[in-house]
C-alpha cells in the first residue's frame, strides 16, 4: 500500500496506532464488536474534547483581557492537537463511507 492512510478493503482503521506506530485495523464485519464500539467511543471523545477546547479558546479570546504569550502558546497548542484529532476522525469516518455509485 503506497499511501498509509489509504483504506484497506474489509478493514476499519482505528483511531490509535500499534505499539510500533503503525496503523491499527479491525475487521469491519461486525460494527457492534467490543473493539468497534471502543473505537467509536474514542472518536466521540476526541470530538468532544475538541469542542471543549474550542469553547475555551473562544471565551479566552473574547474576554477582552490581554493574553500572555504563555496563554496564547498553550491555547494554540491545544487547538492544534484537537484539530489534528478532528481531521483524523473525519478521515477515518470517510474511509468507512461506501464507494459512490456512478449516476447513469
Amino acid at each position: 500500500m503506497s499511501n498509509p492512510t489509504e483504506a484497506i478493503s474489509g478493514l476499519r482503521r482505528l483511531p490509535w496506532k500499534t505499539e510500533s506506530g503503525k496503523p491499527a485495523y479491525l475487521s469491519a464485519d461486525d460494527p457492534n464488536s467490543l473493539l468497534a464500539v471502543m473505537a467509536d467511543t474514542v472518536e466521540a471523545q476526541m470530538l468532544a474534547s475538541a469542542e471543549e477546547v474550542l469553547r475555551f479558546a473562544r471565551d479566552l479570546l473574547a474576554g477582552g483581557t490581554p493574553l500572555t504569550a504563555d496563554e496564547i502558546a498553550y491555547t494554540a497548542q491545544r487547538l492544534t492537537e484537537c484539530l489534528a484529532d478532528a481531521v483524523r476522525v473525519a478521515t477515518l469516518r470517510g474511509e468507512r463511507l461506501p464507494e459512490p455509485v456512478d449516476a447513469p
